[in-house]
Order: structure tokens, then sequence, then C-alpha cells
């Protein structure tokens, strides 16, 4: 069967992104799998996402312009399912990107919500096609 079976992430300080991707995930479909103290894994979907803080960075901060990853999309639901989670977003350490665009930053068939983390994270939450 094609497809993810998952993403790993490294982190500067698991205790830092333990609050604004635990809030995430929770709202996009993801369930708590397992935790230790460097990290934690996430599962949705036959899939999973470890969040891990390594030894072994370059960097203290992602950067979503270097070579690498460029962010996360996520399905979110519907579109108040997007709306909702955007206005709360700031709440819980997630800032909108292209607001001035919303929703349709992606095109004006794509409704979906960017955001990006203290660390310089990058997610996109899609509505489902309606």
């Amino acid at each position: 069967m094609p497809g993810f079976h998952h993403v790993e992430l490294w982190v500067a300080s698991i205790d830092d992104a333990r609050a604004d991707w635990a809030w995430l995930l929770a709202r996009v479909g993801f369930e708590l799998e397992s935790e230790w103290p460097g990290g934690q894994s996430w599962s949705a979907g036959g899939a999973y996402l470890t969040l891990t803080e390594s030894p072994n960075l370059s960097a203290p901060e992602h950067d979503r312009r270097r070579p690498g990853l460029n962010h996360l999309a996520f399905k979110a639901g519907g579109v108040d399912a997007v709306d909702a989670l955007m206005a709360d977003a700031s709440a819980h350490g997630w800032n909108p990107l292209y607001a001035e665009r919303y929703p349709h930053a992606g095109g004006p068939d794509h409704y979906a919500g960017w955001l990006e983390n203290s660390a310089g994270f990058k997610v996109e939450v899609v509505a489902d096609p309606e």
C-alpha cells in the first residue's frame, strides 16, 4: 500500500515543541501514541509523526527556506473546522501566514490556512473538498 509510514521532525527543544504541536496534532485528528524524555509520536491514518529532540542539530531553528522540509499539510476537516483552528492557533503558539489571502492563498479552489510556530516550522491545514 503506498503512502508514508512515518515522518520524523527534529526539534531543538521537545519541551518547547510539546505544547504547540500537541494542540495542532490533536485538532487535526492525531493521537499521542508514545512519549519519552526526548520525544513523542502521534498517529493517524496508519502513519505516524515523531517529534525528537536531537543532540546532533546543526542549528537551533528550522528554516523552511533551506533545502529540506518546507511544510507539512494536514487534512483538517470541513471549512468550519479550518476556520476554527485558524482562529485558535495564535493562542497555542502558531502564527498565521498569508492572512491577507486567507483562505485561498493556494488558489481559488483550495481552502486552507498556513501557520508557523516559534521554531520556524510551517504547516498547512486543508479543508475537505466540498
